[in-house]
């Protein structure tokens, strides 16, 4: 139990390296960024591919196509969702629906998957999510006083990007579950092959999206320097640095954390990757956060700590869950 939670504050801190690529490279558009992180991240695993080849040579068809799936639907999709959220409905809606994602995993993993990994009963899941909740809800008390105002222009603009969040996070809500669906049912193998073959898999997918967009880019007349942008050391230097500890590394680990916990508790702890990029973004700033912002980031911390103390009960035929 100890060993998974580690392993999973590992990814969580590493994932949240993620957030902090549009600070650093404002200039960048958000679907250049996202193709060009998984764009690294395969070149990454084409070398550990290498190291790995023995394990992935016991990849049968079915298992690379669940990889090609798990990256497209979990890198790829995921991003392009959310940035297209950001840029519709700005960072109020798609904050607040993309921050609900550890209850929201939590929730679906303890009704799905009660026979393999037992279930939590709800009165006492409840006391951890809802402090995973008003964790979230102090950390974005901007964003919910700004949601009471209702001075938005365009509606229909707003309503899609809302929808593009509630997408983004369907597409992190099935990609864990069904990410750890495979790792339990193949306890033998390895995580860290996996990983690679995720990577492997989205090299491909983002070099299509890639020169997709150069395409697109180029024929619209766009004012924007491809292949690398006005800051191409810059741009290469972060995509390299997160493909490696975000993409392949931070899987890697949370893989590692899949396969020792229960799908219950390990959804929960992705509140560390929220954790993280907040205090990224503090360090960026270069200044304290606000009080109830400390306060979210307790109650969070307090939420996952509670959730760490549960321990699943065997599902008997005919139980209710309640």
């Amino acid at each position: 139990m100890l060993t998974g939670i580690l392993y999973a504050l590992a990814a969580g801190l590493m994932w949240g390296l993620v957030f902090v690529a549009p600070l650093l490279l404002p200039e960048y558009p958000p679907f250049l960024l996202s193709f060009g992180r998984y764009l690294a991240f395969g070149m990454i695993a084409l070398p550990l591919g290498w190291m790995d080849r023995k394990a992935l040579a016991q990849l049968s068809r079915a298992d690379w196509w669940e990889a090609v799936k798990l990256s497209a639907v979990g890198n790829l999709i995921y991003y392009l969702c959310l940035a297209s959220a950001l840029q519709r409905a700005g960072g109020l809606v798609p904050t607040m629906i993309i921050g609900t994602l550890p209850v929201v995993i939590a929730i679906t993993a303890n009704v799905r998957n009660q026979k393999r990994d037992g279930r939590l009963p709800w009165r006492r899941l409840t006391p951890s999510l809802t402090l995973i909740a008003a964790g979230i809800a102090c950390v974005n008390q901007r964003e919910i006083a700004s949601l009471g105002n209702g001075t938005t222009a365009d509606l229909l603009r707003y309503a899609s990007g809302a929808a593009l969040a509630v997408a983004a996070l369907a597409c992190w809500t099935w990609y864990p579950l069904r990410n750890a669906d495979w790792l339990r049912a193949h306890p033998g193998r390895s995580p860290r092959a996996w990983a690679t073959a995720q990577g492997l898999t989205t090299l491909p997918l983002a070099l299509f999206g890639y020169a997709a967009a150069w395409i697109g880019m180029d024929f619209l007349d766009l004012p924007f320097p491809m292949p690398f942008g006005p800051r191409p050391l810059a741009f290469l230097g972060l995509m390299f640095a997160i493909g490696l500890f975000a993409s392949w590394l931070g899987t890697l680990c949370w893989n590692e954390a899949s396969q020792r916990l229960p799908t219950t508790l390990v959804g929960q702890l992705i509140v560390f990757e929220t954790l993280s990029a907040l205090s990224y973004a503090f360090m960026l700033r270069g200044k304290w956060p606000e009080p109830l912002i400390l306060i979210g980031i307790g109650l969070l911390i307090g939420g996952v700590v509670w959730a760490a103390r549960n321990r699943p009960e065997p599902a008997t035929v005919g139980e209710q869950t309640v």
